[in-house]
Parts: structure tokens; C-alpha cells; sequence
């Protein structure tokens, strides 16, 4: 047994008080990038919360209790919600009657998990990722990225000089910080922005004011069920369509964050308990989050780095820090005061936020070392990311009578097709292991080790 894996078992006598410091360690970790997708999303705060936590239990009890993986909301749908509340306010719907139809296309992503988990239990890694190669997913994660930058400028302008004080802050702390404070870089960011707008004025709290301490974490007209009630068709199958290829770049950051993990902690929980059970214990979570109005969940790099950190690898903190994320949900006041932040402290997070996902994906390329004197790859890279871009910016979407498709759905499913039907796929999972984890939508990868 190495010293690693050791630390495993000697952890186990901490001590209560221990245990619970370090729990609410890691959910402070987690908390600045899961509490910011619903902010910028418009889904529930409180959910987020609830299902980040019951989804951390899930993994966990599916993944035999032994991985420490924090399972907190996903950026890479961020673009897949846009496309959907876009796609409902021009059939006469706001972005609150539409999300719930995102989240039914979010429950079918969830789904293609428990698909794939069973391809690499049947045929392994290497057979199935040949289908999903970096020139693929690389570009995919890049105009993502791109097709989101207007939101944030859009929110920057309210007030630059609150945004701009977002950005600094975030950027310092995650290149200059040291210990907790590079692990956190966006829950800083948010706080000290938020507090100086609120010391000019810039916050109306009276929401907060009215709001009960104690309540229900979701509403019945905010879930995936309420749209089955009176149900778009059209919509229902633009979301699906739309949003399913996104678990390509998903997929692939979860493999990336098994085996951060499997690094950190010196176990290789690829092997045990398996690639296929971690993938459906991150499917799962997922799929039950998006059927009551939360965000697609995933495997926390913030996390990883506290494990790092602390050197201590028991799986039981990151549950302890799963049950303070279920408590907090059940504070209304506490969403109300996040739903007071002002629009240009969002912008300028998810300025950087932005843009660091369109920068993973040109990681994703560079790391596995894409041949672009290779023809097929450069028409593969070219129309993904046109397609993507063009579309959304120009038309929004492509209206094919019965349903609609996203610039980022379109870019997909051309880019998976061309791949597969064109001579000269020379992409192996496992030759390189550094580029078959630089799929990471996280703040600290240097941490990762």
C-alpha cells in the first residue's frame, strides 16, 4: 500500500470535529462555481444546492463509496441553456417557462452517460473514445465558450467598474493566491465584488427582507414535469437534440477528473471501481437535478485541489460536505440574497469563465497534439466551429419544421459524422495521458497533480 493510499485509512481518525472542518471545507470549495451557474442561468439556487449534494450521495453509493468526488454544477451546458431560452422567447416563452425544457434536454445528456458506461464496460475506452477525438471535442468546447461571450459583455456594461473589479480579483487569487485562496478564486471574486456594490448602493435587498429562512428548495412550475402538462413539441425535440451533443465535452472532462483524482490521491479508481460505474454515478445526478429545475452536475476540480491541499483522501469529508449542501438549500433567505447580485458582477465572472472554456478547448487541441496538416482535420475543426458560431449569431437556430437546432447542435453532430465517415482517425485514448485529461472547465488545474 503507498503512502498515498495509507492516508485513506489514517484519516478515518480525525476525529468528528475534524471530520466536519474539513467537510465544510470542501463545500466552501465547490460553492463560488455551483452557485454561479444558476445566477447566470436563471435556475433555482436552492435546487442547485440540494441536488449538487444528493448527487455527490448518488455518485458516491454508485461508485461503491470509495471515490472522493464532489459533484457540483457543470459550466459546458451553460451554451445549451442559452440556446433554449433563445429558441422558447421566439415562441412567445420567457426564460423561466423555458428552462425547464433545457433541463429535459440536460435529463437526455444524462442518459447518453449510462450508454456510454455501457460501451466501455463492453468494449473499453480506447474502442469508444475513437469516436469522440480531440478534433472533435476541442472545438465543440471552444465555441461554447464563444457563443456565450455576448451574454457577459451584455452584463459588464451595467456597471464596468464592478465587473472589472470581479475580474481582478478572481485573477489574483488563482495566480497569486496561495493554499485556499487559489482554490476559491470565483467564490472571492464573487464576494468582494458583490460587497463593494452593495456598499455604493448597487443592491436592492428588500427580496431578501421578505424571504423565509426555512422553505422548499424547488417549485412544482420550475421541474422538467411541470412542461408535460401542457407540452411544445418542437421545443422538447430542439432541446434534446440540441443539448445531448454537449455530454461529448462532458464525457470527456469526467475522464479527466477520474484520473485527477486517481493521481491526487495515488488510487486508480478507473480500474475500481470502474470508469462505467463513476460515468453513471455522474449520469444519474444529473439526470435527477435536471427533473427537478437544477443544473447538469459534474465531478469537481475545486475539490480535487482540497484534497491535494489537505493530503487527506477519505471519501466521508466529501459526503459531510454533501450533507451541509442539502442544509443550505432549505434557506430560502440565503437564494434571495444571491438573487440581489448585481449584473455586472455576473459579467465579470463569467467573462473569464467564458473565455476559460474556449481556452480549454484550444488546450484540449494542443495537448493531444492535433495534426492541422492533416486536411481532415482542419475541415473537421473549420465547420464546427463556423457552424457554431455563424449560426448562433446570425439566425440563432435552424428551423427544420418539426423541430429546431442549435448553432452548437449543428456544429456537433457534423463534427461526430465527418470524423467518423472521413479516412485518417489516428486518435488512441490512453497514448497520451496528459491530453486525454486536459478536458478541465475548472479555475485551478494546477493544483492537479
Amino acid at each position: 500500500m503507498t503512502q498515498k493510499q495509507q492516508a485513506v485509512y489514517d484519516a478515518r481518525a480525525l476525529g468528528k470535529g475534524k471530520m466536519l472542518t474539513l467537510g465544510l471545507q470542501h463545500m466552501f470549495a465547490m460553492f463560488g462555481a455551483t452557485v454561479l451557474v444558476p445566477v447566470i442561468t436563471g435556475l433555482s439556487m436552492s435546487a442547485t444546492l440540494l441536488f449538487a449534494g444528493l448527487g455527490t450521495l448518488i455518485f458516491h453509493f454508485l461508485t461503491k463509496m470509495k471515490v472522493p468526488a464532489f459533484l457540483g454544477s457543470s459550466f459546458a451546458f451553460l451554451g445549451g441553456y442559452a440556446a433554449i431560452v433563445a429558441m422558447g422567447s421566439e415562441m412567445g416563452l420567457s426564460a423561466k417557462e423555458s428552462l425547464p425544457y433545457a433541463c429535459i434536454g440536460v435529463f437526455s445528456a444524462g442518459i447518453i452517460y449510462f450508454i456510454l458506461a455501457g460501451l466501455f464496460a463492453a468494449y473499453g475506452a480506447r474502442k469508444v473514445m475513437r469516436f469522440f477525438p480531440p478534433i472533435v471535442t476541442g472545438p465543440i468546447i471552444i465555441a461554447i465558450g464563444l457563443t456565450l461571450s455576448g451574454s457577459a459583455i451584455n452584463n459588464c456594461n451595467s456597471n464596468w467598474w464592478i465587473a472589472l473589479l470581479a475580474m481582478a480579483i478572481i485573477i489574483f487569487c488563482n495566480v497569486w493566491g496561495r493554499g485556499m485562496i487559489r482554490i476559491i478564486p470565483i467564490l472571492l471574486g464573487v464576494l468582494g465584488s458583490y460587497l463593494v456594490a452593495a456598499c455604493f448602493g448597487l443592491c436592492d435587498f428588500s427580496a431578501v427582507k421578505t424571504a423565509a429562512w426555512v422553505g422548499v428548495p424547488f417549485h412544482w412550475e420550475d421541474t422538467a414535469f411541470h412542461v408535460f402538462q401542457n407540452p411544445n413539441w418542437g421545443l422538447v425535440l430542439s432541446a434534446i437534440i440540441a443539448i445531448v451533443p454537449i455530454s461529448l465535452a462532458t464525457m470527456m472532462e469526467h475522464i479527466g477528473d477520474m484520473c485527477a483524482i486517481s493521481s491526487t490521491t495515488g488510487i486508480n479508481y478507473l480500474e475500481d471501481p470502474g470508469l462505467h460505474r463513476t460515468l453513471m454515478g455522474d449520469g444519474l445526478a444529473t439526470m435527477l437535478a435536471s427533473l427537478f429545475g437544477a443544473p447538469a452536475n459534474t465531478t469537481y476540480g475545486e475539490n480535487t485541489g482540497v484534497l491535494n491541499l489537505t493530503k487527506v483522501y477519505d471519501p466521508r469529508v466529501i459526503r459531510i460536505a454533501a450533507v451541509f449542501a442539502i442544509i443550505l438549500s432549505f434557506c430560502p433567505k440565503f437564494s434571495a440574497l444571491i438573487a440581489c447580485m448585481p449584473a455586472s458582477v455576473i459579467g465579470g465572472v463569467s467573462l473569464i469563465l467564458y473565455g476559460m472554456i474556449s481556452a480549454v478547448g484550444v488546450r484540449n487541441i494542443v495537448e493531444n497534439q492535433v495534426d492541422f496538416t492533416n486536411s481532415r482535420n482542419v475541415i473537421i475543426a473549420a465547420l464546427i466551429l463556423v457552424l457554431a458560431i455563424g449560426i448562433s449569431y446570425s439566425i440563432g437556430s435552424i428551423d427544420l419544421g418539426f423541430t429546431k437546432l442549435s448553432g452548437l447542435a449543428v456544429a456537433a453532430l457534423v463534427g461526430v459524422i465527418l470524423n467518423a465517415v472521413l479516412p485518417g482517425k489516428d486518435y488512441e485514448f490512453g497514448s497520451n495521458p496528459q491530453g486525454d485529461k486536459a478536458v478541465d472547465f475548472e479555475m485551478n488545474p494546477s493544483l492537479r497533480k
